[in-house]
């Protein structure tokens, strides 16, 4: 499991992208560069990474189910994902 601060930092910055998203939006449509380098660097998306929602690791992350694939593996197994069963031919 990720530490406590990097789930934290990584949850403070989904905020402030969705806290900025429509005033960044302006900017670029009106070309205001320069009040767009005024705001936090923390509000651009493209500093966002994909985490897993339980655990907070950074690797193996699955966009459809937003865990990673150790997690996803667990909880396929245990049941907890409908409609998932393990492949067998």
């Amino acid at each position: 499991m990720a530490r406590k601060a990097i789930i934290a930092r990584e949850a403070k910055r989904e905020r402030l992208v969705a806290k900025y998203a429509d005033l960044r939006k302006q900017l670029k449509e009106a070309g205001d560069w320069d009040a767009l380098d005024k705001l936090p660097k923390n509000s651009s998306k493209v500093r966002l990474h994909n985490r897993c929602k339980l655990t907070g690791r950074p690797k193996g992350y699955m966009r459809k189910f937003g865990i990673n694939r150790v997690t996803f593996r667990q909880m396929a197994l245990a049941g907890k994902i409908p409609g998932i069963t393990k492949a067998s031919w």
